[in-house]
């Protein structure tokens, strides 16, 4: 699937979450302390829980329920509960909007 326009970059603040869905798949768009852009999935391998609702730090996004924190450049979780990826997905900002690849990436643990 080709990338799909999600959003305006202004509208993807430093350190929170904004909550997207292309085609039926939730994706938590965050924008990291260091202006870089990432998407993952937005469900919490652990609990089904919102990562959007979560916590931004350095380049992860914690969930607010059991506090597992997942690697926004690979998905993989960083610490227990969770112990299961969630999906990454390619991201291009053009002109000031943000695009996204639906398609679901896996990444190995250390990429």
């Amino acid at each position: 699937m080709p990338f799909v326009r999600v959003c305006p970059a202004a509208e993807v603040q430093v350190d929170t979450p904004k909550r997207i869905e292309i085609a039926g798949q939730a994706i938590a768009v965050v924008r990291d302390s260091a202006g870089d852009v990432y998407a993952i999935g937005d469900s919490c391998t652990h609990g089904e829980i919102s990562l959007s609702e979560g916590f931004v730090e350095d380049c992860t996004l914690e969930c607010w329920a059991h506090g597992s924190r997942f690697s926004l450049k690979t998905g993989w979780p960083q610490n227990l509960p969770a112990y299961e990826p969630v999906p990454v997905y390619a991201v291009e900002i053009t002109d000031d909007e943000i695009f996204i690849d639906p398609t679901p990436i896996y990444k190995d643990k250390d990429d």
